[in-house]
This record gives structure tokens, C-alpha cells and sequence, in this order.
């Protein structure tokens, strides 16, 4: 097995990468557990395929378990959701003794980590991501959050789990759309910190990148583990974890979070201001061209849809980066290296459209 500690100024805790991790959860919960309750929330589709196992694996280590499954997909990920999350948290009688557990992708993560946040002002969570997109980018870092309809994540909080169980065994149930939107954060990470990991991901063949996936989740979890231990909050470094993210949460909006997954929005984002930024000589010639042979062998976007220019504008000028007048963004100098660029809102076209 391995093992992460994220080191926090107030908290540290443990992230556990082992194929088969999903069978052992009670074991590893009550080693870290005083409560008798554990409230899973997780989305219809993920419990219809692992609910039973892990119900099992908790109901054998005596804990009492309260099942919370919410329609898949990022429409979920709203107000209205997470008040129905927190009518079965009081009707399970959920204390801040017990336990939330998320059981699913960036969307369960979110929502459920965000309930744990604000549910009787902060009750403890772990993390127990399923999708590829969860396991090496989300699940971690403590961002929580649900989405308005004026853009993504704009009600949200800093709260970290207590744990998170990685299991690698359960990305052999992903559709191939699915891991591929969670390969558009794989490749994120290799744009702005990781070139090596950038010409490994060119070489590999399918059954390579089968093979090495639990290495992969583990460098691109290093990686953020260590921007997330220099700047917690997002108001420095961190802010490099956003790469291709300022447009691609315009797009998910603009085509109402139904035309693309979030991997393949942030696809399009990162490509579209690589070019632009090439094109102005602040990118390396031929970056560009580099990243989109990448993406197009992980079958995912990189040119704009047709969209109203002024829509997405808009987006992203109310986007969290935003201050004031201006907005910061994230720029590759090359493949592995970025850099963060603080542009006037009416450059927004300039360098994203």
C-alpha cells in the first residue's frame, strides 16, 4: 500500500492508495472512529455497483450505516440536493461523533464534503473516490463545494477529510468517456509540474498506462499534496492547479453541465490558452501542438464549440480568481512548467476565445 500525508498548519491526515482497499473500509474506520454511524453518500450508479460490498465491509466492523444516494452527474451538485442530503443526516440522527463517508467522483466529493463542512458546523468525513478524476486530483486539497447557477463551485469552504482510500480495482468499471475525463486531470498535472510524466503518457499503450495507473495517481496526488501544504486556500500557488479550469467551468456552463464532462471541458481550457498564449510568445513553440496530440489520444476535445463569445466572457469574469478588475490565470512557459499571469477582464477573449 501506498501512503500520502497531507501536513496542514491545523491538520494532517493520511491518503491510502491499495488495489482491493474497498473491501477493508471497516477495518481502517474503526481504527480511526469513535461514532457508531457512518452516513455514505454516494450517487445511484456507484452504490448499485460497490453499495453492497461496502455496506458489508462496515456492518462487519459494527458500524450502523445510512445510505444517501443522489441522482449521478453535476446537475446534482446544487442547493437543492445538498438540503435533501441534510433531511436524511437529521432523520439518520447523525452526530458530530459519527462519520460521512463520500462514495463516488468529484461530484459526491464535493456535495458530501461540503454537507460534512456545514452539517452541525463540521462533522468528520473520508474520502473514498471512485472515478479517476476523484482519485488523482479531487479528493484531496479540501475544496468543497456546490455550484449556482451563475457558475461552478461558487458556495464551497476549505474542509479536509480525515482520510481517503484510493482503490485502483474500481476504475476497471469506468466507461472509457469516464476515464478519459479523469486523464484530462492526469494531463494537467504533467503540463504544469511533470514533463517526464508528459512523455511517459505520449509513449504508453493502453495496457501501459493500465499497468502504471497506480503510480500515476500517486505523482499527480504528490504533486498536489505539496502546492496544497504551500498555499491551502488558493490564493498563491495553488491557483497553478487551475490550469485549463477558467474556461473550462464557462463551457460546462454555458451548455448547462449536459454536452461535456469536466475533464473535457478543461481539455478545451487548457488547450485553447496554450495556443493563445503561444501565439503571443509567452509559450514555448510548439506546446501546443504537444498537448493536443496528448489529448486527441485520450479521445478528448481541444478546439472551442460554437458558444456566444459574451456569454462566456461573463463566466468567467465572475470565476473565484477573479479580483476586481482583473483576473489571474494559468500559462505553461513549456510542458512542465507554468506560470501564474494576472490579466485585465477585457484581455479575457484575448487569451481564452
Amino acid at each position: 500500500m501506498e501512503s500520502l500525508q497531507v501536513n496542514l498548519k491545523h491538520k494532517t491526515y493520511q491518503v491510502h492508495i491499495k488495489r482491493g482497499i474497498t473491501k477493508e473500509l471497516g477495518k481502517h474506520l474503526r481504527a480511526q472512529c469513535s461514532g457508531e454511524k457512518v452516513a455514505i453518500i454516494t450517487d445511484k450508479n456507484v452504490y448499485h455497483i460497490y453499495g453492497k460490498q461496502v455496506l458489508q465491509t462496515l456492518n462487519s466492523e459494527g458500524f450502523e450505516t445510512h445510505v444517501i444516494a443522489i441522482e449521478p452527474g453535476e446537475k446534482s451538485k446544487t442547493l437543492a440536493t445538498l438540503n435533501d442530503v441534510f433531511g436524511e443526516l437529521v432523520r439518520a440522527k447523525i452526530s458530530r461523533r459519527d462519520l460521512i463517508l463520500t462514495l463516488g467522483g468529484g461530484v459526491v466529493g464535493d456535495l458530501g464534503g461540503f454537507a460534512a463542512a456545514t452539517f452541525l458546523r463540521g462533522i468528520p468525513y473520508v474520502q473514498v473516490p471512485t472515478s479517476l478524476l476523484a482519485q488523482v486530483d479531487s479528493s484531496i486539497g479540501g475544496k468543497v463545494a456546490v455550484d449556482l447557477p451563475y457558475g461552478k463551485n461558487l458556495i464551497g469552504s476549505f474542509y479536509h477529510p480525515d482520510a481517503v482510500f484510493i482503490d485502483p480495482d474500481v476504475l476497471e468499471t469506468l466507461d472509457p468517456r469516464e476515464f478519459n475525463n479523469g486523464m484530462a486531470e492526469v494531463i494537467k498535472y504533467s503540463c504544469i509540474k511533470d514533463r517526464q510524466l508528459f512523455e511517459e503518457l505520449m509513449s504508453f499503450s493502453k495496457d501501459e498506462l493500465t499497468d502504471n495507473i497506480d503510480r500515476i495517481i500517486f505523482k499527480c496526488l504528490t504533486i498536489k499534496k505539496n502546492v496544497v501544504e504551500e498555499d491551502e486556500t488558493d490564493r498563491g500557488s495553488r491557483m497553478m492547479l487551475n490550469f485549463g479550469h477558467t474556461l473550462g467551468h464557462a463551457i460546462e456552463k454555458y451548455f448547462n453541465y449536459s454536452k461535456y464532462a469536466h475533464g473535457e471541458a478543461v481539455a478545451i481550457g487548457m488547450y485553447q490558452v496554450t495556443k493563445n498564449s503561444e501565439s503571443m510568445g509567452l509559450t514555448e513553440h510548439g506546446t501546443s501542438l504537444m498537448l493536443k496530440e496528448l489529448l486527441s489520444k485520450h479521445s478528448l476535445p481541444h478546439q472551442m464549440p460554437e458558444s456566444d463569445a459574451a456569454q462566456i466572457v461573463e463566466t468567467i469574469a465572475l470565476d473565484k480568481k477573479s479580483k476586481g478588475k482583473s483576473i489571474d490565470i494559468v500559462l505553461l512557459s513549456s510542458i512542465g512548467e507554468c506560470f501564474i499571469k494576472n490579466i485585465c477582464k477585457d484581455e479575457v477573449a484575448k487569451y481564452f476565445l
